[in-house]
């Protein structure tokens, strides 16, 4: 095998000698020969050249981005730094404002919590009202009367009605105020949490440097992300939320305002109200008292002359009684002179005195049988007018006992009073009080 292949090197080496032998090859001068080679020397030159430019602008390309990546890298590092600032910032002011807010619910649940009790407690004056008039309903005859103190218990109960109605326009005002107060909370707190996620984010994006483990290069990280937003939409939202946040907390305390002004102005009014019934019941016992005293001293007055009458009526009968006799004699004496004979039967003096003496006696006798009969009509209509008298004192005593009863039944509204919170009133700043956890609709 070796030999074969000394045998085929050899004969090569014969085919191109005898190549050359047959074609001469091309000659060049010296001269050329030396352009030849200043060319490659030029040229060597012109590519070192070259070279060493390339070199020197990439050295001077690799300082220049060197330095506008540590440039960018740390001015994106203060962004950051700023923009967690502006966060933090931020934080601080819902923080604050989620505060204000919590204390003002509390303010206002105590609020609304004291107008309850204000409605509650107007239903024992209601409730003592209607039972003055329902008892004074238990008056009989003349003395069911529309007098003032009927007026004052029926505007007693419309004031009442008034104010009940009032407090309980208060009171939804302040739950729909308790709703409008938890939404900003409910915005606020939403908008705080997104701000804590937003700066854990940035900050552990300033975190990250270069030789961190977690880098790596992303698909389309210049990509928008939907629904993203402007700095100056970042913070109009904010400033929004706080900006709302205020102003409920600023009609909450108007609210609140209006509710104490209410309890206290519809306190007063009942309390001046129910003075005034007082005096009208205490003035109607009065006038009461008086007409029954009246009323017992004529009926004593009225016996007194009932009894005289009375006497009269009998001195009266017997006094008639006792003209009988004297009429019956002078009658006798009349018919028995008329049997005296012939010219004897004379109109002589006696017949003359005996017969005016009969007409005295019957005209005496007639005067006191009209006056025993008016005598009697008196006695009666005095003893009618005393039956009278007797039933009207009867439903005066029956009137003054309800009058005296409706104010008995009024001493229970010495402890029937609104209770008001004062302007010193310490109010609660715990945020955990769960006094407003509303649900809402």
């Amino acid at each position: 095998m070796y030999s074969r292949e000394r045998g085929q090197r050899m004969h090569s080496e014969h085919e191109r000698v005898e190549h050359c032998r047959a074609k001469p090859g091309l000659r060049y001068s010296v001269s050329d020969w030396d352009t030849s080679n200043k060319q490659i020397s030029d040229t060597a030159e012109h590519r070192r050249h070259m070279s060493h430019m390339t070199r020197q602008e990439g050295r001077a390309l690799r300082n220049e981005t060197t330095s506008k990546t540590n440039w960018d890298k740390s001015d994106s590092s203060r962004r950051l730094s700023d923009r967690i600032w502006d966060i933090s910032r931020w934080r601080e002011t819902l923080e604050s404002c989620i505060q204000e807010v919590e204390k003002e619910m509390d303010a206002l649940t105590l609020w609304k919590e004291e107008t309850e009790r204000a409605l509650t407690a107007t239903a024992v004056p209601l409730e003592v009202t209607v039972e003055c008039l329902t008892l004074r309903e238990g008056r009989r005859g003349n003395e069911l009367v529309s007098d003032p103190v009927e007026a004052q218990l029926k505007k007693e109960v419309e004031m009442i009605d008034g104010a009940q109605r009032v407090l309980q326009q208060r009171i939804d005002k302040a739950f729909e105020q308790l709703c409008l107060l938890q939404v900003s909370r409910q915005q606020l707190t939403h908008d705080l949490q997104n701000k804590i996620e937003a700066q854990d984010i940035d900050l552990s994006c300033l975190s990250i440097t270069v030789t961190s483990p977690k880098t790596s290069l992303k698909p389309n990280p210049l990509r928008i992300p939907i629904g993203s937003t402007t700095p100056q939409q970042w913070e109009q939202f904010s400033q929004y939320n706080v900006a709302r946040a205020q102003e409920e907390m600023q009609a909450s305390l108007q609210l609140r305002e209006d509710m104490s002004v209410t309890r206290a102005q519809l306190q007063n009014e009942l309390d001046a109200q129910r003075i005034a019934t007082v005096f009208a019941i205490r003035k109607r016992t009065h006038h009461l008292e008086q007409a029954h005293d009246e009323t017992q001293w004529q009926m004593k007055s009225s016996q007194v002359e009932i009894s005289d009458m009375e006497r009269d009526i009998h001195s009266l009968e017997v006094d008639l009684q006792a003209k009988m006799a004297p009429l019956k004699l002078v009658h006798t004496r009349l018919e028995n002179r008329t049997k005296r004979p012939g010219v004897d039967l004379c109109r002589d003096e006696v017949q003359y005195g005996l017969v005016d003496e009969a007409n005295q006696l019957e005209a005496t006798i007639l005067a006191l049988k009209q006056k025993l009969a008016q005598a009697q009509y008196a006695l009666q209509a005095l003893q009618l007018h005393q039956a009278h008298m007797g039933e009207d004192l009867s439903r005066k005593k029956d009137a003054l006992s309800l009058e005296q009863r409706s104010l008995e039944t009024r001493s229970r509204l010495a402890s029937a009073a609104f209770t008001d919170v004062s302007s010193g009133a310490v109010v609660p700043l715990t945020i955990s009080s769960g006094r407003h956890n509303l649900e809402l609709a």
